[in-house]
């Protein structure tokens, strides 16, 4: 009777939890996104101004023409994020994240991929478009000691992309110790343009993720069942792995390429002066103009890449990067530059996809709460195909948000879609590119058209990881 008792004691206080998050923390706001307000003011326990790290873009084995040769490792390390405090990580050839592997549109890439610690793991490749066989999904697992090797051909645009584990029911916790890292796609209209390319210093990866931490410094994974149900929320926040970092920037453009790699969090992110920007590109590369802002949101696993002006300011200024009322980093200006460069009023020509060649539409509703969470009433099954898609087959999916409580961004595996409709309305224009993750808010509908140029198995889920992780998620054939 007292177990009985207990555990109706513990549903009772998870449900009002659930409630009280939804109420309390969470605020919608006019994109239809929910976003968590619940950083620390100060998001730092030292208070020091930590230098930007810049993640080292990885070695390629064989330099030559159209060919790349990469290695990584998958290991378990430790890193002080709190000075004199040390925390167990796990990273790809470092203590925390990963390195930057940078490729040219048209690139046969061969990666090698040693797995370093005492359990499973995967690689995905988030928004590459490539065959099922090599997309590292639930299926591709392999074992400590072993070593896996994949072999693709980069056929897409210039893009931001990234790395990180799937594998099953632990993902969620690979990734919050330190598994992700970027996968730069470059071709001739990145080349060609006039924007930032100079990397580490006014091309500048941003890896924004929360974590929590204990007194002894450590990292803290969803230790109570509202982690589970709400997705892994931190209360500090880390830029590159580094806590209250600051960039040294000169007066000139600079190019930011945000990637939201947080397990659950979503960012409302602007300026401390307010200070207007623009958004050159999203997911799948970049967008036909720039978009003008003082504001952009971004959902887990979402990127954009921005142009910050700051030729604006003056040597000494300091200007911070903040999510809502937090401050995230700081930007400060050391040195005068004489850029006389103007953003591009043109980026590219985005080739829409006619709605009338889609031959099927599919309906993929979230739904379910706590243990629940599901797709169309299903939970993840290995063994069970979803879906089955025509090789080469245009199609629309309506993605539905049945739930009630909190948005899921949904992502599918090996395409990029473009939307054409939230809730029957035109997507903004900083949505009018390619997207391999959608953010659905409560309630809200949204259609998205997509062409499926590879076959095999894949994967398609919601990206709040623990929710993947408890089987929001579900597989597709393309035969």
């Amino acid at each position: 009777m007292k177990t009985k008792n207990k555990w109706i004691t513990v549903l009772i206080i998870s449900v009002f939890l659930l409630v009280g998050y939804s109420v309390l923390a969470i605020t919608r706001i006019r994109a239809g996104v929910n976003f968590q307000n619940t950083i620390k003011g100060s998001i730092s326990s030292t208070n020091e101004e930590n230098k930007l790290p810049i993640p080292p873009i990885l070695e390629d084995l064989n330099p030559g023409d159209n060919i790349a040769d990469f290695r990584l490792n998958v290991q378990k390390s430790s890193k002080e994020f709190i000075k004199g405090k040390s925390s167990e990580t796990y990273g790809y050839n470092s203590d925390f994240l990963g390195p930057v592997i940078r490729v040219k549109r048209g690139d046969q890439v061969n990666v090698s991929v040693s797995n370093s610690l005492d359990e499973a793991t995967t690689l995905h490749w988030h928004g590459l478009e490539l065959p099922g066989r090599v997309d590292g999904n639930v299926q591709q697992s392999f074992m400590p000691s072993e070593t896996y090797n994949a072999t693709f051909v980069i056929d897409q645009p210039a893009a931001t992309l990234w790395y990180h584990p799937h594998l099953l029911h632990k993902t969620g916790e690979q990734v919050y110790k330190g598994l992700a890292g970027l996968f730069l796609i470059e071709d001739d209209v990145s080349n060609n343009l006039d924007i930032p390319k100079k990397y580490g210093e006014n091309d500048i990866p941003i890896v924004v993720q929360d974590r929590r931490f204990s007194s002894d410094g450590s990292l803290v994974y969803a230790n109570s069942m509202a982690d589970m149900m709400n997705g892994m929320i931190g209360d500090v926040v880390l830029i590159n792995g580094a806590i209250n970092p600051t960039l040294d920037v000169k007066t000139e453009k600079v190019r930011l390429r945000l990637l939201n790699g947080s397990n659950a969090r979503v960012y409302q992110f602007s300026f401390s002066d307010n200070n207007k920007f623009y958004q050159i590109a999203t997911d799948g590369g970049f967008l036909e103009a720039p978009v003008e802002t003082n504001e952009l949101i971004l959902a887990p696993a979402e990127r954009a890449e921005i142009i910050v002006d700051f030729s604006k300011y003056k040597v000494g200024d300091k200007i911070t990067l903040k999510s809502n009322n937090a401050n995230l980093m700081n930007f400060k200006v050391t040195e005068s530059s004489n850029d006389t460069s103007i953003l591009p009023k043109q980026l590219t020509k985005i080739s829409k996809i006619p709605t009338e060649s889609a031959t099927v539409t599919r309906t993929f509703s979230f739904q379910g709460m706590g243990r629940g969470v599901n797709i169309n009433g299903k939970q993840m099954n290995m063994d069970r195909i979803d879906e089955r898609v025509r090789y080469g087959a245009t199609e629309i999916w309506q993605i539905k948000n049945d739930t009630m409580h909190m948005m899921h961004p949904f992502h599918a595996h090996g395409v990029q879609f473009l939307i054409l409709d939230r809730n029957g309305k035109k997507p903004p224009a900083n949505e009018q590119g390619f997207k391999d993750t959608i953010a659905v808010a409560p309630g809200e509908t949204v259609k998205a058209i997509t062409t499926f140029r590879y076959k095999g198995i894949f994967m398609y889920h919601c990206h709040i990881l623990e929710h993947e992780d408890l089987g929001m998620m579900g597989q597709f054939l393309v035969e």
